[in-house]
C-alpha cells in the first residue's frame, strides 16, 4: 500500500474538508484519507493513480497537487 500526500487548496470550511474527504475516497483503490484544513492538505492511502485524486478534488471544486 503506498500513500500520497496531496496541497489542496480552496477549502475554507469543515464542510469543504468533508467534500474533498468523500471524493477522495469514491477514487477505486483508496483504502484511506485523512483531510485537514490547515494547512489543506490530504494524506490518501492505498493503490491509486495521483492523477485520478487530483481530478476528484478539483471536481469538488478546489485544486491539488502531489507533494514530495
Amino acid at each position: 500500500m503506498s500513500e500520497i500526500k496531496l496541497k489542496i487548496t480552496g477549502m475554507t470550511c469543515e464542510h469543504c474538508v468533508r467534500a474533498v474527504n468523500k471524493a477522495l475516497k469514491d477514487v477505486p483503490g483508496v483504502t484511506d484519507v485523512e483531510v485537514t484544513l490547515q494547512p489543506g492538505s490530504a494524506v490518501v492511502h492505498g493503490e491509486m493513480d495521483p492523477a485520478e485524486l487530483i481530478s476528484a478534488v478539483t471536481s469538488e471544486g478546489y485544486t491539488a497537487e502531489v507533494q514530495s
